[in-house]
C-alpha cells in the first residue's frame, strides 16, 4: 500500500474514532459482506442471455441501442478476408493502422496495406479485443505493448475480431475470470461506436471515438469462457 493511500486511510479511522462511531470492519468480515452479495446476484440479473451467449452478445451488439454491426467467421484466418469486404462496402481505401497483436500479424494480409502506427485522422484501423460481454455487447480491450489503447479511439471505423470462446455472459464473469492475474494498466469497455447527444439533442456519430465499430466474432461459442491466449500486460 503506497504511502498516501495508508495516509489517508488512517486519517479516515481517527475521523470515526473521534466522531464516536463503530470501529472499522476487519478484513474478514468485509469478506463475508461481499460474498452475501454475490450470492443474490444471480437472482437480480436480468433475462438477457436467450440463445447463449455468442447469440445474445450479437443481438445486443446490433441493437439499435448500441449501433455496431457484426458478422461471424469460422477462423482468425478468415478475418483479412472480413476486413476487405467492410472496407469495400464503404469505399474505404485497402489500407489500415493494424494492432500489433502478434495473432493478428501473422494472418495474411496481401490484399490490404497494414501500417503499425495510428494517426488522429485514421480512416481504419483493426483490432483483436480481449473478449466481450453478453449482457451489454461490450467489447473488452487491456492495454499494453500489443494494445495500445489509441486503437480503440482514433479511427473513425474500428473493425475488431472476438473469440466467441472469449465471451462472457455477465459482467462479473469477466472480473472473475482475470481475479488473481496480472492487471493491465488500463482496461477499455468498447459499447458500441461514439455517440453523443450533447447538442439539441441530435445523436452524432464519432464525437469522441470511432463513428463505425464492426465486430467480426470469430469461431462457435463454448460452455465455459477461457482467457484469451495472450498474457496480460
Amino acid at each position: 500500500m503506497s504511502g498516501a493511500r495508508s495516509a489517508i486511510l488512517a486519517a479516515i479511522r481517527t475521523a470515526r474514532r473521534n466522531e464516536g462511531g463503530p470501529p472499522p470492519p476487519d478484513a474478514a468480515c468485509i469478506a463475508r459482506e461481499a460474498a452475501l452479495l454475490r450470492a443474490q446476484v444471480a437472482a437480480t440479473r436480468p433475462d438477457r442471455l436467450g440463445g447463449g451467449p455468442a447469440h445474445a452478445f450479437l443481438e445486443r451488439l446490433t441493437s439499435n441501442a448500441v449501433g455496431a454491426t457484426a458478422e461471424r467467421v469460422s477462423t482468425l484466418r478468415d478475418f483479412p478476408r472480413a476486413v476487405a469486404r467492410y472496407l469495400a462496402d464503404f469505399g474505404l481505401a485497402s489500407s489500415v493502422a493494424m494492432q500489433p497483436h502478434p495473432d493478428l500479424l501473422a494472418l495474411d494480409w496481401h490484399a490490404i496495406d497494414i501500417h503499425p502506427h495510428i494517426g488522429i485522422d485514421e480512416a481504419a484501423a483493426v483490432g483483436l479485443a480481449v473478449g466481450g460481454i453478453a449482457e451489454t455487447g461490450s467489447l473488452v480491450f487491456h492495454s499494453g505493448v500489443h494494445s495500445p489503447t489509441l486503437f480503440a479511439f482514433l479511427p473513425m471505423h474500428h473493425i475488431v475480431a472476438v473469440e466467441a470462446r472469449c465471451l462472457w455472459s455477465w459482467l462479473e464473469d469477466y472480473a472473475d475470470a482475470f481475479a488473481g492475474h496480472p492487471q493491465p494498466r488500463n482496461v477499455n469497455l468498447v459499447t458500441g461506436p461514439s455517440g453523443t447527444t450533447d447538442i439539441e439533442g441530435t445523436l452524432v456519430r464519432g464525437a469522441h471515438g470511432p463513428g463505425h465499430l464492426h465486430v467480426v466474432l470469430v469461431g462457435g461459442e463454448t460452455d465455459s469462457p477461457s482467457l484469451p491466449g495472450a498474457s496480460v500486460e
